[in-house]
């Protein structure tokens, strides 16, 4: 591989499919299960790096995005929404732009992907998921679209999560915050299997070796197909509006109330005394 980055919070590896020569599976694993593989600033800046990188590599033809410890992804990390709390709504917007241009670039990455959830996704994690051209869960997952419940919502994510489960379920778990289980996550099309934790490798793997052993550019143009056949485009308008509509949320009275009720482990001021 040309000019190969190096990461803090991501590992990555490869696997040669021998039927392929040269072709590779490349493996993406997010590496901070200390912190449920949470998001901040430098995950996301890594994330979106390593995926422009992989999609420019010829002798990739399939990735896999998984991740280490108890969790997939938790969504945003503490000490980031501690520092979102004190930012103005500028600098939301900027914030917010970041993780937006990172789940297009996984989005549009000419590669396929291949998501190997084998924990918890919660809030931003679950844009990870639907990003992905292709989900698969160990039974033992569970999801939240958890945004709400903090006085936000889950403004950048929704054109990829909308798309994986549709509007009806989008309808119910955005705005309820439930937490669902694997089970439920595949009725609604979140993920397109779930499995026993102890097959989900070996599923996975089959996967992304059918993947590699496909003609590459029937590949790519066909993954382009599909985006392009299906539904709303993801334009630069979509996606400033969700950014718009988070630094509106996050600069917002209720939403600065929200953020900082669940920082400081208390009841927002719209429950009264009520605990959650």
């Amino acid at each position: 591989m040309s000019n190969l980055p190096s990461f803090k919070h991501l590992l990555l590896d490869w696997e040669v499919v021998p039927t392929t020569g040269m072709g590779q599976v490349a493996r993406v694993t997010l590496n901070r299960p200390e912190v449920r593989n949470a998001f901040n600033e430098e995950v996301i800046a890594e994330l979106n790096q390593v995926f422009l990188y992989l999609g420019q590599q010829d002798e990739v033809r399939a990735i896999v995005l998984a991740a280490n410890g108890s969790a997939f992804c938790a969504g945003a990390d503490l000490n980031w929404m501690k520092r979102m709390a004190a930012y103005s709504h500028a600098e939301n917007w900027a914030d917010a732009a970041k993780l937006a241009e990172m789940l297009k670039t996984l989005y549009t990455c000419p590669k396929p992907t291949v998501a190997q959830i084998q924990g918890d996704v919660y809030a931003g994690g679950l844009g990870l998921v639907s990003a992905c051209d292709i989900a698969i869960s160990a039974d033992t997952a569970h999801f939240c679209v958890s945004e709400v419940k903090i006085g936000l919502m889950p403004a950048t994510i929704s054109p990829y999560v909308i798309r994986a489960m549709g509007a009806r379920a989008a309808h119910r778990y955005f705005l309820t915050a439930e937490r669902f289980n694997a089970v439920e996550a595949h009725r609604i099309g979140l993920v397109h299997e779930a499995v026993p934790a102890e097959v989900l490798t070996v599923k996975v793997n089959s996967l992304a070796q059918a993947l590699a052993q496909a003609g590459p550019d029937a590949v790519r143009a066909t993954k382009k197909l599909v985006q392009d056949v299906a539904e709303q485009e993801i334009s630069t308008e979509l996606v400033n509006a969700t950014v718009k509509g988070i630094a509106d949320i996050r600069a917002s009275a209720q939403g600065q109330e929200g953020v900082q009720a669940f920082l400081q482990k208390r009841s927002p001021n719209w429950l009264g005394e009520a605990r959650v």
